[in-house]
């Protein structure tokens, strides 16, 4: 009995002088509460609302070019300019234009549209001027149509990248925060005058990973609440379930933070571990984009790794409405990574 609590007085004295560290650190507190909060921020600036932006098309310079022109000028989500075949070829590879329309040698030739169809905007910009310069020769709708506006909380895009922002986050502050600290303390014998003491490995690593339980609610709820209040994402489902998840998440990179510093001396050496376990979970785990971008036969796979389960779980509840039980598989995922990490990270684990 008295062994217990005396371990469990070590354990809780080693929580404090972490969360210690945390404030006493000022880039800890930006990168895990202010810089969040910076990219919010831009994020609002970005998903403002504002009206449907135009298309911008570049005309070639040369006969017909000013009736081309002209007759683009009259559609109201066009913005059209006449440039000679250099400037507008630069303008389509760099980007600034969305479309290049090459006006027919004899009037009654086809029109020709140099654009790039991988992206979405040119082929949004080819319909728009298609169909201005099919009406300005006169073509006549058959069947006539108005356009309902629908911007929906939940179904924009904005909705979809805050939860994945907040599972990135947990992600980079659950490694970083825990992998860094590690070697960091190794590298200055922190650790070796620790092992001097009765303190066992596996409750140094469970206080390690408690301390980022404590930031995980502060770090959740500022990027969610600022979500809801700054850019209206909603939050549907339980907010107990969105912090669970969160809880659940930032144990699962915490642990994955304690197996890749579990042995690295350097912080060249943690920093390229960590790169290599993170940068396929950034590109693949739809952070900025779906899974379902990615062919069929690897989104099983992707939909394996933990940040994939994170964001899937975090995006059902909030945007969804889905309830704790519903996300298990999800859940299930967190727990085998976490799990596993801790256990491969005590198995690796070196004082010095």
């Amino acid at each position: 009995m008295t062994s217990d609590r005396t371990r469990l007085t070590a354990f809780l004295a080693l929580c404090q002088a972490r969360l210690r560290e945390y404030y006493r650190e000022p880039e800890v507190l930006f990168w895990g509460f202010l810089f969040p909060l910076l990219l919010s921020g831009a994020l609002a600036v970005a998903f403002r609302d504002r009206p449907p932006s135009p298309s911008r098309a570049v005309v070639l310079q040369g006969p017909g070019a000013a009736r081309v022109s002209a007759a683009l000028g009259q559609a109201p989500l066009v913005h059209a300019e006449v440039a000679p075949a250099d400037e507008a070829a630069a303008a389509l590879r760099m980007g600034r234009v969305d479309i290049v329309v090459v006006p027919p040698a004899e009037p009654q030739a086809p029109f020709g549209y140099r654009l790039d169809p991988s992206r979405p905007e040119a082929s949004v910009a080819r319909a728009r001027v298609d169909d201005a310069l099919q009406r300005a020769a006169g073509r006549k709708d058959v069947v006539t149509s108005h356009d309902l506006a629908v911007s929906e909380p939940g179904g924009r895009y904005v909705d979809f990248l805050v939860p994945g922002l907040i599972g990135m986050n947990l992600m980079s502050a659950g490694m970083w925060g825990v992998g860094f600290v590690l070697v960091d303390m190794r590298i200055k014998k922190l650790l070796r005058r620790l092992l001097a003491t009765p303190m066992r490995a596996s409750d140094f690593m469970a206080a390690q990973m408690a301390t980022r339980v404590v930031f995980t609610v502060l770090e959740v709820g500022v990027l969610l609440g600022f979500g809801w209040l700054a850019l209206g994402v909603p939050v549907r489902g339980s907010l107990a379930s969105v912090m669970t998840i969160g809880l659940l998440g930032a144990l699962c990179f915490a642990g994955l933070g304690l197996a890749v510093a579990s042995r690295a001396a350097k912080i060249e050496t943690v920093s390229g571990l960590m790169n290599v376990v993170m940068m396929p979970m950034f590109v693949g785990s739809g952070v900025f984009f779906s899974v379902e971008r990615f062919p069929q036969a690897v989104q099983p796979w992707l939909r394996l790794l933990p940040l994939t389960a994170l964001n899937d779980a975090l995006r059902a509840v909030t945007l969804e409405g889905a309830d704790l039980a519903s996300q298990a598989g999800r859940v299930a995922v967190l727990l085998a990574w976490g799990g596993l990490s801790f256990v491969l990270g005590l198995k690796l684990f070196r004082w010095s």
